[in-house]
């Protein structure tokens, strides 16, 4: 490639895709590092001709609005044929096709599919990881096939020096779709004004290491040779290049510097004007450890930071959150992931690697469905494609995992008065089954793995046992045979539970 890469506009950059091509992209929610023009271009390209169809998508964290950009721009019938991806909520429209069988739906770790990306552009036989093992992962669990259409195994089973691992078979990169801020005449690609690097390097690295083509988006071209320390994507592996002036650093604005540098105002602005939520945050809280290396989820779990930075514990807490940040004040909605005035970034790649290390003490995350030998379903229910994202790469590796949630669900009325609660009506959907759709978490292999889990609601706290679920704790106001165990799908261990702590509850 040394005479350079070609620089045309992004409908010359797609016309070339051909039919059946496996396409990875890089990218995370609320439209950060997303080549939103490519994907544009590839559909209208698709709307006008027919083609590309009966594509291959490969994503690692979720991309779009809920609506029509990222990867709802591949979700017409007959465009795409099979879909790899690690969260897919950001694209409803994909979500219903899943649904309705209309493609090949496969959902795995978004750190298991950056990674076997990575391993594609060395060439390399695939992903061998622990990483899923007894979560619907793995392949005596389903495989990570998530609806009817998907036939085909993408994940075994094997083994070395008497330990059971996974291999995510690896497979072509056909066409890889990128983004950066900037690229100079050879094709370099740097990253300066973006909010994370993710796994670009890894998506390019996985098409050019199988023949296949680079094209990347940038806002803008330097006629001077890029600095090589601002070099994220080299040259090298880029065929062709599309400047889109126009480019937003994210869905909520073109450039806010404090996403992509250092921040003026690093003040955290606590949110905890919810009594339910923050009631459960709180609790949480008490189980991260003074200098713990911390990472949440997304949701009610993301509120453990407000309650560190209200109790001026923040500074001595590093958060690590899987889109390659650290500490900083992290963004919240359609932003959550990235941070303003990070101390660190890395890629995604990177980040998943210290994570497998071992590096996170504890992770705060969401709970849709817990059962009784505490295994944790949020990747599908009601029918529905959710993907565990970050989710298993978090939970499997962190030395101890606290679920978040409220103990039911739709409808679910509660009055927190200093102290303790009243449940004015209950939720109609309970969160604590007897059997979890689908494994996310499995709560036998951290027990046999020493590994500690905790499950916290507004009413009460669990903790798994070698023996099962054990109730804990239960809220002032709270009546362990009224509000409790009716709305569970299986009796929990109950031994001696204590008050949960009088101060997490504040009117």
């Amino acid at each position: 490639m040394g005479s350079g890469p070609r620089f045309v506009s992004a409908d010359e950059a797609v016309a070339g895709i051909p039919d059946g091509a496996t396409v990875a992209l890089t990218g995370s929610g609320g439209g950060v590092l997303e080549p939103g023009s490519l994907l544009a271009a590839v559909e209208r390209r698709f709307l006008s001709t027919g083609s590309p169809h009966g594509t291959t998508l490969v994503h690692a964290l979720g991309l779009g609005d809920r609506d029509r950009l990222g990867t709802n721009a591949f979700a017409h019938e007959g465009m795409v044929k099979r879909v790899i991806g690690g969260h897919w909520t950001w694209s409803p429209r994909m979500m219903k096709l899943a649904a309705e069988d209309l493609i090949e739906a496969y959902a795995l770790p978004s750190g298991a599919i950056s990674l076997l990306l990575r391993e594609i552009g060395a060439r390399r036989p695939g992903l061998i990881t622990r990483t899923g093992l007894h979560t619907f992962v793995d392949p005596r669990n389903g495989g990570g096939r998530v609806n009817r259409a998907a036939r085909e195994e993408i994940v075994e089973l094997t083994g070395f020096d008497g330990d059971e691992y996974l291999r995510y078979r690896p497979f072509p990169v056909d066409v890889a779709l990128i983004r950066g801020t900037e690229a100079d005449r050879h094709g370099n690609i740097g990253c300066a004004d973006e909010a994370a690097l993710l796994d670009v390097g890894a998506v390019a690295q996985a098409a050019r290491a199988s023949g296949g083509t680079v094209l990347a988006q940038v806002k803008r071209i330097s006629e001077t040779p890029l600095d090589p320390r601002d070099v994220v994507v080299p040259g090298e592996l880029v065929d062709v290049v599309t400047v889109c002036p126009d480019q937003w650093q994210t869905y909520a604005a073109e450039h806010d510097p404090a996403l992509s540098g250092p921040a003026d105002d690093t003040s955290f602005p606590v949110d905890l004007a919810d009594p339910v939520r923050a009631a459960v945050a709180r609790r949480a809280a008490m189980e991260v450890p003074d200098q713990a290396v911390l990472n949440v989820g997304f949701g009610m779990s993301a509120h453990v930071i407000d309650v560190l930075a209200e109790q001026g514990r923040l500074k001595g807490t590093t958060i690590a959150i899987e889109q390659g940040l650290f500490d900083g004040v992290p963004a919240s909605g359609d932003l959550f992931g990235m941070s303003r005035g990070a101390s660190a970034r890395v890629p995604s790649t990177t980040q998943f690697d210290l994570f497998g290390m071992g590096m996170l003490d504890v992770c705060c995350l969401g709970l849709a469905q817990v059962d009784a030998w505490g295994s944790v379903n949020v990747s599908q229910f009601g029918g529905r494609v959710i993907g565990p994202g970050g989710f298993i790469d978090i939970s499997q590796y962190a030395r101890k995992a606290v679920f978040c949630g409220t103990f039911t669900a739709k409808g679910l009325l509660v009055d927190v008065h200093d102290g303790g609660i009243t449940i004015t009506a209950e939720g109609e959907v309970p969160k604590f089954v007897e059997a979890v759709e689908q494994i996310t978490y499995s709560g036998q292999f951290a027990l046999r793995e020493g590994r500690e889990a905790l499950f916290v609601t507004e009413r009460a706290v669990f903790r798994l046992t070698t023996e099962g679920v054990e109730l804990t704790e239960v809220a002032c106001g709270v009546d362990i045979e009224r509000d409790i165990l009716p709305h569970m799908g299986f009796r929990p261990l109950i031994r001696n539970p204590r008050p949960m702590p009088a101060e997490v509850f504040r009117a």
